[in-house]
């Protein structure tokens, strides 16, 4: 009789079939930040690589199986029952902590380069998984479009991935420089073109025209109506792109050589050196596109100037490391003093042809430093810069200066705080250059 009585226990209400789905797509991208920033597991056990790469597989294609039923039961009617929503997606949480696990598990030792490739692989899978949940979520059933959805997905692509990756530091050291030389190809390739092409914005600038027919004379330098200045390369421009394009040629020929030498006498032991080449090696790629992106028109001189010292002290440092290691068993081998002097020759004909705007930019940053006070006293700022100053003001004549003396004094119209740099040496890089924050 009492047990009749019993309370029947109550079942837990499952979420429709979407919102299960909807739910998983979040729990996977919260998976995200730690693969990004975990470290391998600890283990007292000695890393089997043939071992680690056949779990990696099996991983790789357990997540791909599972993508795929998920994908067929979700893209006709009737959609599946809650509970049958349920077991899919626990399956594809296991499978996606499995593949997780896996990456985990391959120790520090066996190099930072080779982790990097086997994280990045791994994150796409998870991301992809998490895309193709969202696309099942948004998706009507009975869209043409689910007939594609293995077919656009990135999960199955990124899951194929994985047998391609490299099975040590030393390939995938190789396989990271093959990568970044054709960056910097592509990179140089699109200068050179801009440049024999006199036409630094292919095309453009005939679409501008066309559109500016029915627009009056006086409209054209407008907002939005360039001038010439703004989309040609002028003399002086022309001039200064010749040393920045064999810069960046000396940037393709360093990889090259650094690869090379990385193929023929690098041990897949020394792992540490490996990740120091590589590491500074992906430095050389946005450095080249930091100076390729400047000297499109209008040039501003002191950028490219900038952008060519940054990229040549990542170079020289590339050098250097590389000569250090045992990828270069010859220190004294002729092709990094070479290199060097290629480099510094680059640069020192950049600084030749940049001195000038770098004199006037010195004089320009001091006298627009704008004090509390309504006037500024050039003496005050020689004393600053222990350099005469008026020059500079006298270039900048006659919207201000006075009087043509040490003594003249400059209104300022507009008085605010700016930082100052002190750039008041032509030789001083401006990558090295302290910010004063000077507030008067």
């Amino acid at each position: 009789m009492a047990n009749a009585a019993a309370p029947t226990a109550a079942v837990p209400t499952l979420a429709p079939p979407l919102e299960q789905i909807r739910h998983l797509a979040e729990e996977l991208r919260l998976l995200i930040p730690g693969v990004r920033v975990g470290e391998a597991l600890e283990t007292t056990k000695e890393f089997n690589p043939d071992t680690f790469w056949r779990r990696l597989n099996e991983a790789a294609v357990n997540v791909s199986r599972e993508a795929t039923t998920l994908t067929e039961v979700f893209s006709h009617l009737p959609l599946p029952s809650p509970q049958e929503t349920q077991r899919f997606c626990e399956q594809v949480r296991a499978a996606i902590k499995a593949m997780i696990a896996v990456y985990y598990s391959l120790p520090k030792n066996q190099g930072i380069t080779l982790r990097k490739l086997v994280r990045s692989t791994t994150l796409d899978i998870v991301d992809g998984m998490a895309q193709l949940m969202d696309a099942l979520f948004m998706t009507p059933t009975q869209s043409s479009e689910n007939n594609d959805l293995i077919s656009y997905n990135s999960v199955w692509t990124a899951c194929q991935q994985v047998p391609q990756i490299p099975r040590d530091n030393k390939a995938a050291a190789l396989s990271m420089l093959t990568k970044n030389v054709d960056f910097v190809k592509d990179a140089h390739e699109e200068m050179e073109q801009a440049v024999e092409e006199c036409d630094p914005y292919c095309g453009l600038l005939n679409d501008t025209e066309d559109n500016s027919d029915n627009h009056g004379d006086e409209e054209d330098d407008g907002l939005g109506y360039p001038n010439n200045r703004d989309l040609y390369w002028s003399e002086e421009d022309q001039e200064l792109i010749i040393p920045c394009l064999a810069l960046v040629r000396a940037s393709k020929a360093c990889l090259k050589k650094i690869r090379i030498s990385v193929a023929e006498n690098g041990k897949k032991d020394q792992v540490a050196q490996l990740d120091d080449i590589v590491d500074i090696s992906d430095e050389i790629s946005p450095s080249v596109d930091d100076l390729a992106l400047s000297i499109y028109p209008p040039m501003c001189h002191l950028t490219v100037r900038i952008n060519s010292a940054k990229l040549v002290s990542v170079l020289k440092k590339a050098l250097e490391i590389t000569k250090a290691s045992h990828v270069t068993p010859q220190p004294e081998d002729s092709w990094i003093p070479l290199l060097i002097n290629a480099v510094d020759h680059c640069m020192n004909r950049i600084k030749e042809l940049t001195q000038n705007e770098l004199e006037l930019s010195n004089g320009l940053i001091l006298i627009r430093t704008v004090l509390r006070t309504k006037t500024l006293g050039f003496t005050s700022l020689e004393k600053m810069t222990s350099k005469p100053l008026f020059p500079f003001a006298e270039k900048m004549k006659p919207s201000f200066i006075l009087e043509e003396s040490s003594q003249a004094r400059v209104p300022i119209p507009n008085p605010v705080d700016i930082d100052l740099y002190s750039c008041c040496h032509p030789e001083d890089e401006v990558s090295a250059l302290p910010k004063l924050n000077l507030h008067f």
